[in-house]
């Protein structure tokens, strides 16, 4: 009864005297601090606001130049070259204590002041963005920087190094450059190449022809207006049309997972883990509103686009029929949570404080230990989120629009992320290959029904303690989240810790309310059943191979001169032939967050250069140093494209938007519309690491992730998910569809180890890496 009474903050009741108010003092209290808590917030965002508008300026150096200008005024010395007694002339007449001479000369100089400091804060933020400008470090060789290059990074710390804020950059990052046609054209004959007899591929040269002469110079002139118009001429366009107009399930299409450290575990009390785990996020975002997380940075100094990190917390997906949109929320103060086919709402804060591990560990046990059944319909209700839109969004118009139903369905879009209590146990078990499979199975899809796969981020819990992360793709790219996930768990780790029964540190308050179930009314459940057997039916087809390369890491392929990544792609076209015995279209995502507001872009691994080289291994007759000659080619080749398109001179986004503008013109373009129906049937991409250092991983090799993964793009196709973890070890994610009898994830996973090995014997590998 007590926390019934403290769950409102007063009652009344109408009497012959009047109404009666019989008010909580608790409530109100929390009512009270919860109140002084946005304020708060509304003020740290306020000044913020003016910090980061300043940068690299500051309210001290605001001071100091109307010191030095009042100071020299007292020595007879005018620095501001008679301006200063011109402001005072135009400053209006009047009378009273506030007009005499002396406060009109020292508020001329104020203005002086200030206009000569913001003036000086344009030049450096204008400074600033023409040295980001500059791509041409990323050009030279490791080891050999030009003096243009060493001058360049000098400027850079100079304007720069005053402690920035998450954001005090992103006004002097540089806009998305819009490439020449001729030379986007060009690329992108120069990719296909390799996978185009001649007839075809002189056929696709003068469709290319006909488009670059007739129908390129105008729709380029639209991109190039929107350009100068729009903060990046690809972002808004992708997010829309590949992510929120798409009509198919989020779940394996579009979502990804991310894995928990699986060397190590700190404990095995799931509550426990979570408490820690939930603590730690709060703690993240409660740094991201105050803009206390220091922006990525390239080579230390390059600063990397933050604006994705927004949108982390408090963001839903919302089904629309056409398309959907994102709902982002300033604050939430709740999660939403689900256990064997319950929902509920778990509040983080009391008043303004918010919960301790220990009080955490505390609501999620008392969850796990409810007995209550679920309510009709509400089991997998969550297969409404992991069916096809179209289907969701009128299941969601029909039955969630009204009632408790609606404000159920508030509590869990309004929440600041999901989380996901699981009845069974996953983990990696070096000693059982395919326990890493099950578990990123688990993490992918779940059993349809108990990940919420439209909230920003579903946070799973096992029965074991071990975690995970199931994320939408739409508000964001994986090293967003992945930057988060290295905080929580080195604060997991390193900061808040056990007891040694496994615990969270400290004692619990007993006195809080326990977690509110919500409550639903749901008629026909048809309509999730159909879902359901959708998102079963895409789950039951997706093969997944997940497994850790122990052989050697990037420490032996840095002694083959080349980079890890170009290793590990010109590998995967190696073992794509052994598999297919054919070359593919094949995608690898590079980031472009050197500028405004930059997602990716697309790397097409699979060039003439390495397909000469992998032709050259399977033919067998040629000598090793002419295979590391070819695979030095392929290597460069891949490197020089890679930085390409970080800079801005990528291929797929050009033409894409090209394609976009085409439409709304209603023009046709036959060569655009070849281009954009190609499938990626090996699609790519790298799992960053170490964003944040918040440990020595040599002082703590086993505190490491396996990465994650996502499903395949094509359905005759592998999607390829790899982590160079360290020096000695690789996490490699293969997916493919058992609906397909020409792929195999497994088998391409072997193909992919005997690649590996293959190229490293090369080089000559010592004995200790084979």
């Amino acid at each position: 009864m007590a926390e019934a009474h403290q769950a409102v903050a007063f009652q009344f009741t109408v009497t012959p005297d009047g109404v009666d108010f019989r008010l909580s003092r608790e409530a109100l209290k929390h009512v009270y601090l919860s109140g002084i808590n946005s304020w708060k917030k509304r003020l740290i965002r306020i000044k913020n606001g003016i910090l980061r508008g300043v940068y690299p300026g500051s309210p001290t150096s605001w001071l100091v130049v109307i010191m030095a200008t009042v100071g020299s005024s007292f020595c007879n010395v005018d620095i501001s070259l008679g301006l200063v007694s011109c402001i005072q002339r135009c400053l209006p007449q009047g009378c009273g204590p506030y007009q005499t001479p002396q406060t009109r000369a020292l508020l001329s100089m104020a203005i002086f002041s200030t206009g000569v400091w913001v003036t000086g804060i344009f030049f450096f933020r204008q400074t600033l963005k023409l040295l980001l400008c500059y791509h041409g470090w990323m050009f030279e060789m490791h080891g050999k920087t030009s003096n243009l290059t060493r001058i360049w990074a000098m400027c850079i710390r100079l304007l720069s190094s005053r402690h920035p804020m998450l954001y005090s950059f992103q006004t002097s990052l540089p806009k998305l450059p819009v490439p020449r046609v001729s030379a986007t054209i060009q690329r992108y004959l120069e990719s296909v190449r390799p996978l185009l007899d001649d007839e075809e591929y002189y056929r696709m040269e003068l469709l290319a022809k006909e488009f670059q002469d007739k129908t390129a110079p105008r729709l380029q002139k639209y991109l190039v207006l929107k350009s100068w118009w729009a903060s990046n001429y690809v972002s808004d366009w992708w997010e829309e049309y590949i992510y929120l107009r798409g009509r198919s399930p989020l779940m394996v299409n579009s979502n990804y997972y991310v894995m928990d450290l699986v060397l190590i575990k700190n404990t095995d009390v799931q509550a426990a883990r979570l408490g820690n785990i939930i603590h730690a996020m709060i703690m993240y975002r409660r740094k991201l509103d105050r803009e206390e997380i220091k922006p990525v940075m390239a080579l230390g100094i390059v600063p990397m686009c933050s604006y994705q990190m927004e949108r982390m917390f408090n963001t839903t997906r919302i089904p629309g029929k056409d398309t959907d949109v994102l709902q982002h929320l300033s604050d939430s103060r709740h999660v939403a949570v689900y256990h064997k086919g319950r929902f509920f709402k778990l509040w983080l804060y009391e008043g303004a404080r918010l919960l301790k591990p220990q009080d955490l560990e505390m609501q999620f046990q008392r969850i796990l230990d409810d007995p209550s059944p679920p309510q009709p319909g509400e089991e997998k209700l969550a297969a409404l989120t992991a069916g096809g839109r179209v289907e969701w969004a009128q299941a969601r118009q029909a039955f969630f629009s009204s009632g408790k139903n609606k404000a159920a369905l508030e509590a869990i879009e309004r929440a600041a992320f999901f989380v996901a209590l699981d009845e069974e146990s996953y983990s990696y078990d070096p000693e059982d290959e395919a326990s890493l499979s099950l578990y990123g199975k688990a993490l992918l899809h779940g059993n349809c029904y108990n990940r919420w796969f439209d909230k920003s981020f579903t946070l799973i819990s096992f029965k074991n303690g071990q975690l995970g992360l199931n994320a939408e793709h739409a508000w964001a790219d994986a090293p967003i989240i992945g930057h988060l996930w290295e905080f929580v768990l080195g604060t997991d780790s390193f900061h808040l810790g056990y007891t040694e029964t496994g615990h969270c540190l400290g004692k619990p308050n007993p006195a809080l309310a326990p977690p509110t179930r919500l409550q639903w009314d749901i008629p026909k459940q048809a309509v999730i059943e159909s879902s359901y057997q959708v998102a079963k039916a895409l789950a039951d087809d997706v093969e997944l191979y997940c497994f850790q390369f122990l052989p050697f890491g990037k420490g032996l392929i840095k002694k083959c001169r080349t980079s890890p990544d170009a290793f590990v792609q010109i590998a995967l076209q190696l073992a794509h032939f052994r598999d297919r015995g054919k070359f593919c279209l094949t995608y690898e995502a590079s980031m472009t967050r050197m500028f405004r507001e930059g997602r990716t872009e697309t790397v097409r691994s699979c060039t003439s250069e390495s397909t000469a080289f992998v032709q050259a291994m399977m033919e067998g007759s040629h000598t090793k140093a002419d295979l590391r000659d070819l695979f030095q080619k392929a290597a460069k080749k891949h490197q020089n494209m890679y930085r390409l398109a970080m800079t801005g001179a990528g291929i797929d986004r050009h033409l894409f938007c090209l394609y976009l503008v085409s439409k709304y013109l209603g023009v046709s373009s036959p060569f655009l519309a070849e281009v954009l129906s190609e499938p990626w049937r090996l699609s790519t991409s790298q799992i960053p690491q170490s964003q944040i250092r918040m440990f020595d991983p040599e002082q703590h090799p086993n505190h490491l992730g396996a990465g994650g993964g996502f499903g395949p793009v094509a359905d005759d196709g592998y999607g390829v998910s790899y982590m160079i973890a360290g020096e000695n070890t690789i996490f490699f994610h293969i997916s493919s569809k058992f609906s397909s009898s020409e792929t195999n994830a497994q088998r391409f996973g072997n193909h992919i180890r005997k690649a590996l090995l293959d190229i490293a014997d090369l080089f000559q590998v010592p004995k200790a890496y084979s």
